[in-house]
């Protein structure tokens, strides 16, 4: 997929800020001293983004049901968007309350491009907070994990989002997974770090092949988040070592959408009827984004009899259009674009639930 193509007039703007300073934000460890440790953020002037969000949201009154902030969709377009059943009722205060609860995340202020101290641990050795992109959290909050839920976090290495669904303190039970051995023993090291050893109990790691979890655990979760492996575009721009987009990668960049698209299904597998996948990836491409979901709905019914909705995210727009910069014209779920003033993402993120 060509960016220019895709992005047109914006792609100039995004291309520089990929090449530039990635914008960080601090996740607070609510196993740690939570409140000691937000005082001291907001000392540097950094603000809980997801709380302010839905603070604003809370003072915001619609007449109307939410609106697609999209571009004119053709005849076809709107055709395809009502056979994949995409939900567009939420209004931003309904939006709030169905968020994933208790994460609190801090960020500098667009055009602010300060940096967060490292993170210091307290008397029992837990460090207060996890330096992560802002825009890896929103798929764990558009997960909307509710107390008692069954999570599976398929491909959960280096850790950060599993690390911010630990932090909702709803998962009765959540199984995280890596096909990475090395990468599985990082997640490891990072939990050991943030998380105390009775609660960490409650986190099942394992190393298998993600894309026989249904075959392996079929219709058992509540929520499953797919964060599946892509060209993670930010870091290829800056790593000629190991790039991705080099010749000698053509192939594994080439099957890519395949291996996603069979993550997705087997995340679909994985959720019990009623359950809600989020899947997600740090790349600009339809082809890794939107083709996939696409693909995935109609293999889950023709093979599998299964029906997915796919639900609509733009309220995220609305909630989060202070911190981050958004792709207006994304078919299915939402693209945060990096932006010199925001300089988080790129992150696509989408939400399905399985019918009953």
């Amino acid at each position: 997929m060509n960016y220019s193509v895709q992005f047109g007039s914006v792609w100039p703007s995004i291309r520089v800020s990929l090449l530039s300073e990635q914008k960080y934000s601090a996740l607070v460890n609510n196993f740690s001293d939570a409140d000691r440790v937000s005082r001291e953020l907001e000392l540097l002037n950094a603000v809980d983004f997801v709380y302010e969000s839905q603070k604003a949201a809370r003072h915001v009154q619609w007449d109307s049901p939410v609106e697609r902030v999209r571009g004119e969709e053709t005849a076809s377009q709107k055709a395809h968007s009502e056979q994949l059943s995409v939900e567009q009722t939420q209004t931003p205060s309904s939006l709030s309350a169905s968020i994933s609860p208790n994460i609190k995340c801090y960020t500098f202020s667009k055009g602010d491009v300060s940096r967060f101290p490292p993170a210091r641990p307290d008397a029992s050795g837990i460090l207060g907070y996890y330096l992560l992109d802002a825009a890896s959290l929103l798929p764990v909050l558009a997960l909307n994990v509710q107390p008692g839920d069954l999570v599976l976090d398929l491909c959960a290495a280096p850790g950060g989002k599993t690390l911010a669904l630990l932090q909702t303190g709803c998962c009765r039970h959540l199984a995280a997974n890596d096909i990475s051995v090395s990468r599985s023993n990082r997640l490891r090291r990072v939990l050991c770090s943030y998380i105390p050893k009775d609660i960490s109990a409650d986190v099942r790691i394992t190393s298998w092949d993600g894309r026989n979890w249904g075959k392996l655990e079929g219709d058992t979760y509540n929520r499953v988040l797919v964060d599946v492996p892509c060209t993670t575009d930010r870091h290829s721009v800056m790593d000629e070592n190991n790039n991705i987009f080099s010749r000698m990668r053509l192939k594994e960049r080439q099957t890519l959408p395949m291996l996603q698209l069979q993550l997705l299904l087997a995340g679909l597998l994985a959720a019990r009827p009623g359950g809600e996948v989020v899947y997600s990836t740090c790349s600009l491409s339809q082809l890794q984004n939107e083709y996939v979901v696409e693909r995935a709905v109609e293999v889950a019914e023709t093979e599998y009899n299964i029906n997915v909705h796919v639900e609509d995210l733009s309220c995220f727009r609305r909630l989060f259009q202070d911190t981050f910069s958004f792709f207006a014209d994304c078919r299915l779920g939402e693209l945060v674009l990096p932006h010199l003033t925001a300089n988080f993402g790129p992150m696509y993120f989408c939400k399905l639930r399985r019918e009953q």
